[in-house]
């Protein structure tokens, strides 16, 4: 099972829950990686589920290993792409064009739920017709606070930023606006003093 209970954190960290079924007109999924065992489990409670329903999916490294089980759900209509940013455009059209009565669903990494759940309150989507439930990595999207570049996916504490070649502690500190944890330097005051990385939450 791909599912991660997460430690309590400061009140910005976010907090998932688990996809259920709730009264809708129409349902969009938007997930990837593992987040499709969270839909694929969900249209097990309800064979009509996906006949009412958009999914955006996005495989990463898990490939083709969920693809034909989606494919076998009668989806309304699915789209598979190679990223967020690919999917954005999708994505952002989908939530212009809602009517009253969607239901959106988010699963998958953290970084795929944070800048959807983004995009979908910037266009007005009430926050109570949203779910969100965590599966897979643990990977974060991380911003450095020195040079505001992003880096995707990190498992390790320190990491090395993608943009700027800092070594950077990762916070809990969560910013909704970016959709990013926030990295700091961690030898800005002792150059060189840096501790060996290790994997979160090990």
């Amino acid at each position: 099972m791909s599912t991660f209970e997460f430690p309590e954190s400061i009140k910005s960290r976010p907090t998932y829950g688990k996809l259920e079924k709730r009264a809708g007109k129409s349902y969009l999924f938007i997930a990837d990686a593992e987040g499709a065992e969270a839909i694929i489990d969900l249209a097990s409670t309800d064979q009509d589920l996906m006949t009412k329903s958009h999914v955006i999916y996005i495989p990463k490294d898990t490939g083709e290993k969920y693809q034909k089980k989606l494919n076998d759900l009668n989806i309304k209509q699915l789209y598979i792409g190679p990223s967020y940013s690919a999917a954005q455009s999708r994505i952002l059209q989908t939530f212009e064009q809602a009517h009253m009565g969607l239901q959106v669903c988010l699963t998958g990494t953290e970084g795929l739920i944070g800048q959807a759940l983004r995009d979908a309150i910037a266009a007005g989507i009430p926050h109570t017709s949203i779910q969100t439930e965590h599966r897979g990595s643990l990977g974060r999207r991380m911003q450095c606070v020195h040079c505001k570049g992003i880096t995707e996916d990190v498992i390790l504490d320190p990491f090395v930023c993608s943009h700027c070649g800092l070594n950077l502690f990762v916070r809990d500190h969560y910013s909704r606006r970016l959709a990013a944890f926030q990295g700091v330097c961690i030898d800005a005051e002792d150059p060189g003093n840096i501790p060996e990385s290790v994997e979160l939450y090990k």
